[in-house]
């Protein structure tokens, strides 16, 4: 799919001090001009609606880059159901200032939808070796033919060394290093530790919506997820998914949508423990109409 080239171009804003981007170009010509003195450009791309667990990826970036990017743009074609692609937090403003709080010197691109997409909004076809169409993939159809058509096009912008994402999206990463390996994109990608409430909550955007008694019953899913931890040192796979659907079963305020004991390279669904190979539990939940997912290492 190609880009429409008639975009008008805007000046970037300045809201609360920092350099906000809006177009390509500015975005585009900033990174050169650190690249031309040497500097290493780290990325972080974000859906807006910060939060702690943001904070901690800027801070990872920060510590390894001289140059921050990060993007705030909600990308339309990753989202499967309309109705949450409409209940989307968004607040820029709110956003800046989280930024600035972190560090004001990093550069921020808030693209419009035309700016990425063009006339088109249309996710591109990847081959993914199966990748995509277990767990999320396979509950969320199309899900990361969007993810990675969006980051396509930002790698290609922002031109980053270094892009960093958070592992509670941990099949995300993995879609995301194959998508670098299949485009012969010249970047790194760094995976990030869970960001985590004191009560073990993976921080999430989707959290602002949970109601009260969802929010207290949700710390339920961390400590289901250490229990499978400790059985699967000496149970096998099947009954260690057999032991977390019935800790789910009739638990107020949480439903279980799946729970998958997967290889940690491949994704693919294990039936039985090899030695050698490294595995992790998937998980996620439905907290009335919010979806949680949650994952950790076993092994």
């Amino acid at each position: 799919m190609q880009i429409a080239s008639n975009i008008v171009i805007l000046p970037p804003v300045n809201l609360i001090g920092m350099h906000v981007y809006t177009n390509r170009p500015e975005i585009s010509s900033a990174v050169a001009k650190h690249k031309e003195k040497g500097l290493k450009i780290g990325f972080v791309p974000t859906m807006g609606a910060l939060h702690r667990g943001h904070g901690s990826l800027f801070n990872f970036a920060l510590e390894n880059c001289d140059v921050v990017v990060v993007s705030i743009f909600v990308n339309p074609t990753q989202f499967n159901n309309p109705a949450d692609l409409e209940t989307y937090p968004r607040d820029l403003q709110a956003d800046l200032e989280f930024l600035e709080h972190i560090n004001p010197n990093l550069l921020v691109f808030a693209p419009s939808t035309t700016t990425i997409y063009g006339s088109e909004i249309k996710a591109l076809d990847f081959n993914f070796d199966g990748l995509d169409q277990v767990m999320e993939g396979a509950f969320r159809p199309g899900h990361f033919e969007g993810v990675a058509t969006v980051l396509k096009y930002l790698f290609e912008i922002v031109n980053p060394d270094m892009a960093f994402f958070g592992e509670k999206d941990y099949q995300q990463l993995q879609i995301v290093n194959k998508l670098v390996e299949i485009e012969n994109l010249p970047v790194q990608i760094v995976g990030c530790p869970i960001s985590r409430h004191d009560d073990g909550l993976a921080e999430s955007s989707r959290n602002k919506r949970l109601t009260k008694k969802q929010r207290e019953a949700s710390p339920f899913i961390y400590k289901t997820l250490m229990q499978a931890k400790e059985h699967f040192n000496d149970q096998s796979v099947e009954d260690v998914v057999h032991f977390v659907e019935q800790e789910f079963k009739g638990k107020e305020h949480l439903e279980l949508e799946y729970f998958e004991i997967a290889n940690a390279t491949t994704l693919k669904h294990a039936t039985t423990k090899k030695a050698e190979d490294k595995y992790r539990a998937f998980i996620a939940v439905f907290a009335g109409d919010v979806r949680l997912i949650d994952n950790i290492a076993l092994n």
